[in-house]
């Protein structure tokens, strides 16, 4: 019972409660050395540290208040939080398009679990509807729960799996496929689906969300929405990433799955297209076109899935002085592959001459991307360029890094032929590689200058 009152509390922490007679879920008015909280006294995780309370503020934030700061506890109130998500049976409609959501482990719609720390999702249409009734207004909906990992635990096995399942519920005739997944590595998982899925007759959205449902700035339900209205709507059939525009819940943005990146560790409008625009933007009424050049919808089920990845692949970011040893090491770890994030136009230090050149001749494909992010390798201009061509290093054009190294590991999936590998990572299949990269595919805000102070203001004033 004791256990039951002061809820994963230990050590001073626990003691603090002791003193002023305080439960867990007790409406309290703090007093500290930091001045006055109030709020509902909220059960620790078990992991945590025994030297703060946490208290849910009004306005529905969560704070840590450090034990020794706090002068006194009064208790005005009681009430236990449940952070159950009402489930209720899914409408369908003949008139409405069926879509089918997959879920890899991240959290679109959630609650809280305060004993653990862990954000628990909610998946089934029942419990999707009750979180998100605006669902039943764009598509009847179908789940299938893949798998229960961080994006960070996806990678070759689960990106097969999802190609797979993907292309049984488009050949089973579902017309839009959205996909929940962690934003941390879904840029790794829209390149691997981009290549993986090709020719898709149907859109393919993924979708996450930067803050749980259980907080007030939450994306997830906004983010959802969007998703499967591009998903339900959109003429365009190919990979797609779903999520803010602006920090605000103007609209949200569909970036292409090879051109994307998650560009903030935690704004909501972190995804970003990288060297060219985005496709389109989405908001609860309409689906806006920003280019032309992408795959249209159709009604057909035909789609080639080619599920292929060799596992031993690096990405190594180039940083000055670095070792030859770094690329001995995955040489001698049996590593066929090796793609480069390189300085300036695609560059190393002299040092790794000899290391790239033994890789190569040991037949490892090394492949060089710029770590600006933004243009092309031009490896022919200076001397070190051409030095790493003679070696053996092949320059990627504008593919992003991590596009790069996702490309390499599918191409390698597929043949041992390291020219029949260069055939494959060149050949564009869905604008990994562009011929150019738009004026305003390259744009960066400085705050603080004139023109663009002045510029926001007009935006958002």
């Amino acid at each position: 019972m004791m256990n039951d009152i002061f809820k994963g509390y230990k050590g001073k922490a626990l003691e603090i409660l002791k003193k002023y007679n305080i439960r867990v879920w007790s409406e309290a008015t703090i007093k500290t050395t930091r001045g006055d909280f109030k709020g509902i006294v909220l059960p620790r995780s078990e992991n945590d540290d025994d030297l703060h309370i946490v208290l849910k503020l009004d306005n529905g934030y969560n704070i840590g208040i450090a034990t020794n700061t706090i002068k006194q506890i009064k208790e005005f109130g009681y009430k236990e939080a449940h952070y159950k998500i009402p489930e209720k049976e899914f409408p369908t409609s003949e008139d409405k398009p069926n879509i089918k959501l997959f879920g890899t482990g991240g959290t679109i719609a959630s609650r809280l679990d305060y004993r653990t720390g862990a954000v628990i999702p909610a998946f089934s249409p029942g419990e999707l509807y009750g979180a998100v009734p605006e669902l039943a207004d764009i598509c009847n909906l179908t789940t299938e729960k893949l798998f229960a990992v961080f994006s960070e635990n996806m990678g070759p096995h689960q990106y097969k799996t999802l190609a797979v399942a993907i292309g049984e519920a488009i050949s089973q005739g579902i017309e839009g496929i959205v996909i929940g997944h962690g934003t941390d590595t879904m840029h790794h998982t829209a390149s691997a689906l981009s290549f993986m899925v090709q020719n898709t007759p149907v859109p393919i959205v993924m979708v996450g969300s930067q803050r749980s449902s259980d907080r007030p700035s939450s994306d997830a339900a906004l983010n959802l929405i969007h998703a499967v209205k591009t998903a339900s709507e959109s003429d365009i059939a190919e990979v797609l990433v779903c999520m803010f525009g602006p920090t605000s819940d103007e609209y949200g943005l569909l970036h292409r799955g090879t051109r994307v990146r998650k560009m903030h560790s935690s704004y909501r409008s972190t995804f970003r297209t990288i060297g060219d625009i985005p496709l389109a933007m989405v908001d609860r009424n309409k689906i806006t076109p920003l280019q032309q050049n992408y795959n249209h919808r159709r009604k057909d089920t035909q789609v080639n899935i080619l599920p292929y990845f060799e596992q031993k692949v690096s990405l190594i970011y180039y940083y000055p002085n670095m070792q030859p040893d770094i690329i001995d090491s995955l040489v001698d770890n049996g590593y066929r592959g090796i793609v480069i994030a390189g300085t300036g136009l695609g560059h190393v230090n002299k040092p790794l001459y000899p290391a790239i050149k033994r890789a190569c001749q040991k037949n490892v494909a090394i492949y060089m991307t710029v770590q600006t992010l933004w243009g092309y390798t031009h490896m022919f201009v200076y001397d070190t360029g051409r030095d790493l061509m003679s070696n053996g290093v092949i320059p990627a054009d504008n593919m992003l890094p991590e596009v790069a190294y996702i490309k390499l590991g599918w191409a390698l999936g597929q043949t041992e032929d390291l020219d029949e590998v260069k055939k494959i990572m060149l050949t564009p299949v869905i604008d990994e590689i562009t011929e150019r990269e738009p004026y305003n595919g390259y744009l960066v805000f400085q705050g603080g200058v004139p023109e663009i102070e002045q510029f926001l203001k007009k935006i958002h004033k």
